[in-house]
């Protein structure tokens, strides 16, 4: 279980969305409509945290942050 909060972008293409983590490098994925973009970023997510956790790797606390200018 992921006990942190990540910052996620979400971008939109003309035939997808595309949706990336800035604090977990390669932590990436796709979905055809916005709600499966979060889906599956989220699974991304805890894929991403579970590995380094297996691997004894410290995982890097999220810094990211965002505002609306």
């Amino acid at each position: 279980m992921i006990d942190m909060q990540f910052f996620v972008i979400i971008e939109n293409d003309a035939n997808n969305y595309g949706a990336y983590v800035p604090d977990l490098p390669s932590c990436v994925a796709v979905g055809e409509t916005k709600a499966d973009a979060y889906r599956l970023i989220s699974k991304a997510i805890q894929f991403h945290i579970e590995g380094w956790r297996e691997d004894d790797d410290n995982v890097p606390p999220p810094s990211s942050t965002a505002a609306l200018i």
